[in-house]
């Protein structure tokens, strides 16, 4: 090992390890890191360490996100929510199937996985509350259906796993296509669906849903009826379709897309931009970018190597998705699955591969995708700690908070195992 390669992983065992336990912007840590190594260690001119800054990747989601602000500042998504709950009618017992349904398809649609859970967390904990159903398997169908669909090609998620892919997609002779980022959506999507909807029936679930009759509860109580949608509204609808077809249809760029329907909301005030600007979620795109620094750092001192040559040691072509799944899941209990997990573990693949004697690209990178993600229902994570606080009054919150725990550190074990089945054992995607 070179003295450079020590330094970096230091470095980066350093910033996880704090943000396992310090509610800090790691990317600001990463950023710094990255450039005192670079120069002072790597010697490398300001201008060279400063390339490493993922730029393309901060773009897309800068327009992304600004676009799903604008759409939640100006009250799209809440009614879009709020004429999906009413399909139920006097049958509650679909009540939990279309909030998952509906969490998924905002998830996919773009905004990702942060903006949907806090904006349907409150509503889902709140009706699950008023419906009787136990708050845990609410929060595992909010959480689930979020990560599950948090891959989407045009949700931030999905946008930081394809771009991190992109780079390393000529030495894993992959082609970065709507084709193959779709398969690792729903590969993802699948696995989590199966985990999570599992957790739902077991715990509570399928006996809240047998015992629901038609007509005890007014749909008008727990969803009332909207009002009429503004034209603003409309724009905004009008607009994420467009996005939609456009990215899928027409192979058009989603962060150019996105800038450009942004622009037309500033233009013709379909939303108040400054405060949709305040909505973004900056600190996950400087923690993003931040960490994508470092690691390229990492990888250039030659640190990224002996992490990869330590998971081959211990790993098979077949094992190698449980293991990466493991890995990234544990951290991820106690960190950021995208700002963290996924910038530090997704760049080790070729190396993995290439360790190990073989191996499937996509499936690996699928391990990790659920892995990281199949944790978030931990009330140490964001997710789960969202659901937690609006969780009803009446819950036993103290309950609660250990029952999500336990589900979300062993998340970590189970969905290695998943990995391991489906993705080592039988080879899919």
């Amino acid at each position: 090992m070179t003295f450079p390669a020590i330094i970096s992983l230091i470095a980066v065992a350093v910033i996880v390890i704090l943000s396992c336990f310090r509610d800090l912007n790691v990317g600001i840590l990463g950023v710094a890191a990255a450039l005192a190594i670079g120069v002072f260690v790597l010697n490398l001119e300001l201008g060279e360490v400063l390339e490493n800054w993922p730029i393309s990747l901060f773009m897309t989601l800068t327009g992304v996100t600004f676009m799903f602000s604008c759409a939640q500042v100006n009250g799209t998504m809440e009614k879009i929510t709020s004429y999906a709950v009413r399909l139920a009618r006097t049958n509650t017992a679909l009540i939990p199937i279309i909030i998952f349904v509906l969490i998924a398809a905002i998830t996919t649609a773009g905004p990702g996985n942060i903006p949907t859970v806090a904006l349907m967390a409150p509503v889902a904990m709140a009706m699950a509350g008023r419906i009787g159903l136990p708050a845990f398997a609410m929060t595992l169908l909010v959480v689930g259906a979020a990560d599950g669909a948090a891959f989407s090609p045009i949700a931030p998620t999905g946008i930081i796993a394809n771009g991190l892919i992109s780079k390393m997609a000529p030495e894993l002779g992959i082609t970065m296509t709507n084709g193959f980022a779709w398969t690792l959506y729903i590969a993802s999507f699948l696995a989590q669906t199966l985990i999570n909807f599992g957790g739902f029936f077991i715990f509570g679930g399928w006996k809240w849903m047998r015992e629901q009759r038609s007509g005890k509860i007014s749909i008008d109580d727990l969803a009332p009826k909207p009002e009429p949608m503004t034209w603003r509204q409309w724009v905004t609808t009008g607009a994420i379709v467009a996005l939609i077809v456009m990215v899928l249809f027409f192979g058009w760029d989603v962060g150019m897309t996105a800038f450009i329907l942004g622009a037309i909301f500033v233009m013709f005030t379909v939303a108040d931009d400054a405060e949709a600007i305040k909505k973004m979620p900056w600190g996950v795109i400087v923690m993003v970018g931040g960490m994508s620094m470092i690691i390229a750092i990492m990888d250039l001192a030659g640190g990224l190597d002996i992490l990869t040559r330590s998971i081959g040691v211990i790993s098979t072509p077949v094992t190698a998705n449980g293991v990466l799944a493991l890995f990234s899941g544990f951290i991820s209990a106690y960190s950021s699955s995208s700002g963290v997990v996924l910038p530090m573990f997704l760049p080790m693949v070729p190396g993995v591969i290439s360790e190990i004697g073989g191996g499937d690209p996509l499936s690996l990178i699928t391990s990790i995708c659920v892995g990281s993600h199949i944790v978030d229902t931990s009330p140490l994570s964001l997710f789960g700690a969202m659901c937690l606080a609006t969780a009803d009054p009446s819950e036993d919150k103290a309950k609660l908070f250990r029952n999500l725990l336990i589900w979300g550190l062993s998340m970590a074990v189970v969905g290695a195992l998943v990995c391991l089945l489906f993705f080592g054992v039988l080879g899919l995607p």
